[in-house]
């Protein structure tokens, strides 16, 4: 066998050959996964249901918390790359099933803000912890391999978690899924205990300082925020699967519906169709693959305003299932062509040497949609899906219905943004690339004197 022979061999065992610590972390992160979302997809139903927030107090609590999870992690890397990797993993996930615990035993309001708050400084360890043992435990050969086995382990964790959870909320009480959130963080804690080994972190420390000035550097940036305000309308129609969704399905097909699963679709459709979405958009430039994306999204908030008076159903599926369905499936597509080519604008807009801190930030989208959207949730739903608790004692069924009939009108606000978003991405396309060629041909001029 030839020495050309040899190393290719080499390469491709090697393309497949992780360390321990890698596999130990992708183990984490299914059981994180699951926790988180089988936690979050019923989330805004245990504020309003068990702890007794109502709607709208409901969605500025669950705004703040899902925002901060966005805005934090770049913080607490900071944090995580001083303490080792491995005693950032044991608090993180030590916090995860205090906090997953606690929620399950004690609902009264001022509690369960104190307890959501214990989560949310676990949940922002994960991130930049998991992500970081993918990238320190991989080499040039097998990276993209790496991080393409890590996506797949986060979906089938976001999948399980979500597909197993109406179960137990249906079987033994809302309250008692925080228990099979805690249980999930336990297991992954007893990995991080006796089986994982930190892993190096020595010349990516960044220092707080460091991170704030990245942070106001983006944010004196006129294209990326302008860019990340634009996205943040689509992310804010997304986020209605976790703040709108599980309510709006429940309060109309009643106890048995299984929003939890509806939620299940986008990530089947990421999974099935990123791939193939991102290669057949790679020769077009990253905003005009957005661009297809925000032209979806009116698509999928206008079939969720269809669901109340929709089509037939489907298979024996309610009219409303089946609208539903085809809605978050439309968020599924919309997301392949925006995400993946998001992270690359960003990134490519970030300064020599500080693509990391930058990528970092670069779901700031998210904290921005996430409070907007879910304070909006609350609005929406207290006007035209109320929670059946607050209607009128003694009323009859066709007095009830009333009080629900405009329900679907919820979406119509939701398809107005996404319809704002894309004639604003259009028009932020037009003027980048007026200002680029500009720029081609000034630069052509200095060449030719």
């Amino acid at each position: 066998m030839t020495d050309k022979s040899n190393h290719m061999e080499k390469s491709k065992a090697e393309g497949w050959s992780f360390p321990k610590e890698f596999w130990l972390a992708n183990v984490m992160e299914l059981c994180e996964r699951a926790a988180y979302y089988g936690f979050f997809v019923v989330l805004t139903l245990f504020l309003t249901n068990i702890v007794g927030f109502s709607d709208k107090e409901t969605g500025l609590i669950a705004g703040i918390f899902f925002a901060s999870l966005y805005l934090l992690p770049p913080f607490v890397g900071a944090i995580s790359d001083r303490i080792g990797f491995r005693n950032g993993l044991i608090l993180a996930f030590g916090l995860l099933t205090i906090g997953y615990f606690l929620l399950g035993v004690f609902h009264s309001k001022v509690a369960v803000v104190f307890i959501l708050a214990i989560i949310m400084v676990g949940g922002s360890f994960i991130k930049p912890l998991i992500t970081g043992t993918v990238a320190k435990t991989t080499t040039e050969t097998n990276r993209a391999r790496g991080f393409s086995l890590f996506y797949w382990i986060v979906n089938l964790g976001a999948f399980g978690g979500k597909t197993f959870v109406p179960y137990i909320r249906q079987g033994m009480g809302l309250e008692y899924v925080n228990f099979f959130s805690a249980g999930m963080a336990f297991f992954a804690l007893l990995f991080a205990v006796f089986f994982f080994k930190s892993v190096e972190t020595t010349g990516g420390n960044k220092s707080f300082k460091e991170v704030a000035q990245a942070l106001k550097r983006i944010f004196t940036a006129p294209r990326l925020m302008a860019l990340t305000i634009i996205v943040a309308g689509f992310w804010i129609i997304q986020h209605q699967m976790y703040a709108t969704m599980p309510k709006y399905v429940i309060r109309l097909l009643g106890e048995g519906a299984k929003p939890e699963w509806l939620a299940n679709v986008n990530p089947a459709i990421v999974v099935i169709f990123v791939v193939p979405i991102t290669q057949l958009m790679k020769r077009f430039k990253a905003v005009s693959s957005m661009l297809v994306g925000m032209v979806l999204m009116p698509l999928s908030a206008l079939a969720m305003a269809s669901s109340q008076n929709g089509m037939g159903g489907v298979m024996g599926l309610h009219p409303l299932t089946v609208m539903m369905i085809i809605g978050i499936a439309i968020q599924g597509l919309a997301e392949c062509f925006i995400s993946p080519r998001f992270l690359e604008y960003f990134s490519v807009q970030a300064p020599k040497g500080q693509e990391g801190l930058y990528l970092g930030f670069s779901h700031l989208h998210s904290f921005f949609s996430a409070l907007a959207g879910f304070i909006m949730s609350g609005f929406l739903l207290d006007a035209y899906c109320p929670d059946p608790k607050t209607l009128p004692l003694g009323i009859t069924e066709a007095e009830k219905a009333a009080y629900y009939a405009n329900a679907h009108k919820i979406w119509f606000f939701f398809l107005v943004i996404g319809f704002v978003a894309a004639v604003a991405l259009l028009i932020f396309r037009y003027v980048t690339q007026k200002i680029d060629d500009k720029k081609e041909l000034l630069g052509e001029a200095s060449v030719t004197r």
